[in-house]
């Protein structure tokens, strides 16, 4: 990559088809970090000719989503109260607003020889390709347009036939480039289809329409994905055509599954609107999209904004596919998550336990209900969240992690007795365990503790014949945090009154 001697402009040109894919975040992404570090400007362009995909409320969506994020953009369009508004001296920066410039370029081409219209029709067009299937040929189109005489042509438009336009690719030689991840990249011009510039509707395909507004805005390099690769020989085509230096490319490597298939747009957990949804977090999602491809060091895994921006290298991104591995990502959530203050725990899990049903406001200020009727304050939920935060990867997982505090746990008996202890047994012991409680004055989980194993101690019982029931008691559950904590979190009369009701679960 050579070092640029201007400055360096980049863009995210998603179309608005749908939800962000984590690949397209990625890419914009590495354009934020890339501008960066070289102190450029990185903008975005919104590709919306491609009208049959184009979905309503699809740019506002991109642009809510990337603001969450935090990956902020220097010029283009910008969600203000709602509504798009641009900024920068190169708009528009929405191609559909810019079919005008498109047309007037493609036209010249055409006068040029360098593009030609084509009045084949659709039926034309699928015998085309049928005959090319059957002879086991590539399926490009046959240049008949192309070899039109004047008349022919001139007969055909006059008729006003339907017509494209379509790039004059040389039908001998190589189009090379240079990629910055993946060295040069040769195509023989055999390969290559007249691909179509400008449709019968006046809009422009991507060819077109990318390779004009990269000119036109100056773009310094284009970093976008891998399966642009075979598109980028036209792409160079339409440079020499119009007499244009092309930018530098760098192709990113694809996503895969686990598995090493292609992580498809359509599969639920690509979309970013995804993950976010299910309580991961901005600073997690940045963090491992960040190192799909990539890591500027073999020592570690946690990187800020800032320190991935002063550290991004293109040509340290890898050229083979990158794994979406979600264990890696829940790993880097709970250690987002174990950054989070008790308070900030508790404002990020709130819209997760209001959504199950398990806590609603209160009619006073930082008062909660839960599911049971309890009201809980601040204080308690951060307090008892606190007591799972670990167990975690994600958000959305906090309402089951923590439903035994906000309704009533109706454990099996058997799984109440300890090894091999008879319910008799067991009932004894909670029954003895329920009469030392109630004589407890003070019930914070460090003295609760201390005092009740002093006591199993001076009963000569072990500890797991009442700890063991006492927890599944008070959770219904085999893992859980200490039963002094969770005692201590749910108070005295709760914590007495699930023993209690456990004894009679025991007595049936």
């Amino acid at each position: 990559m050579t070092t640029p001697d201007k400055l360096v402009r980049v863009r995210f040109a998603p179309s608005p088809t749908g939800s962000l894919h984590i690949g397209n975040l990625r890419t914009a992404l590495y354009n934020r970090l890339f501008a960066n570090r070289h102190q450029g400007t990185f903008y975005i362009r919104i590709e919306d000719t491609d009208r049959t995909r184009f979905v309503p409320g699809g740019t506002e969506e991109l642009l809510r989503v990337l603001g969450i994020l935090g990956i902020a953009h220097d010029e283009g369009p910008f969600l203000v109260n709602g509504k798009i508004k641009e900024r920068g001296k190169y708009g528009p920066y929405i191609q559909s607003a810019r079919l005008a410039i498109y047309q007037k370029h493609a036209a010249e081409l055409a006068e040029r020889g360098a593009a030609y219209y084509c009045l084949c029709t659709s039926e034309e067009l699928e015998a085309s390709r049928q005959n090319a299937m059957s002879r086991g040929e590539p399926i490009i189109y046959d240049r008949r347009c192309r070899r039109l005489s004047d008349a022919e042509r001139k007969k055909k438009i006059s008729a006003d036939v339907p017509r494209v336009i379509r790039l004059a690719v040389p039908e001998s030689g190589q189009t090379s480039f240079n990629d910055t991840i993946r060295g040069t990249i040769t195509f023989s011009n055999r390969e290559l289809d007249d691909a179509i510039l400008l449709k019968s509707d006046g809009y422009p395909t991507y060819h077109l329409a990318s390779v004009i507004d990269d000119h036109l805005m100056e773009t310094t390099h284009v970093i976008r994905g891998e399966e642009w690769i075979s598109s980028t020989p036209k792409h160079i085509l339409l440079y020499e055509a119009f007499g244009w230096t092309p930018p530098e490319f760098a192709h990113l490597p694809l996503l895969l599954n686990p598995d090493r298939s292609k992580l498809s747009k359509r599969q639920a957990d690509a979309a970013v609107e995804d993950y976010l949804g299910r309580g991961y977090l901005p600073e997690a999602l940045i963090n491992f999209v960040a190192l799909l491809g990539s890591n500027p060091s073999a020592d570690r895994e946690i990187y800020s904004l800032d320190e991935l921006s002063r550290l991004f290298d293109l040509r340290k991104i890898n050229s083979t596919g990158a794994a979406v591995n979600t264990e890696k990502l829940n790993w880097l959530n709970r250690h987002y998550l174990r950054l989070a203050s008790p308070k900030e725990f508790l404002q990020l899990s709130l819209p997760y336990l209001n959504t199950a049903g398990l806590l609603v406001a209160g009619k006073k200020a930082g008062e909660w209900v839960g599911a049971d009727g309890r009201r809980w304050r601040d204080t308690e939920l951060q307090n008892m969240l606190k007591l799972e935060k670990e167990r975690v990867s994600a958000l959305s997982e906090v309402p089951e992690a923590v439903a035994y505090f906000f309704k009533p746990v109706k454990p099996e008996a058997k799984l109440l007795c300890w090894k091999k202890f008879s319910s008799k047994e067991t009932r004894e012991r909670l029954t003895a365990l329920n009469n030392f409680l109630a004589r407890q004055k003070v019930f914070s989980d460090a003295v609760l503790e201390s005092a009740t194993k002093d006591w199993i101690r001076a009963q000569g019982w072990g500890n797991g014949e009442v700890l063991w029931p006492m927890r599944v008691a008070l959770t219904g559950r085999e893992a859980s945090p200490s039963p002094f904590e969770v005692a201590a979190v749910l108070d005295k009369d709760a914590t007495i009154d699930r023993i209690n009701h456990a004894i009679q679960l025991l007595s049936e």
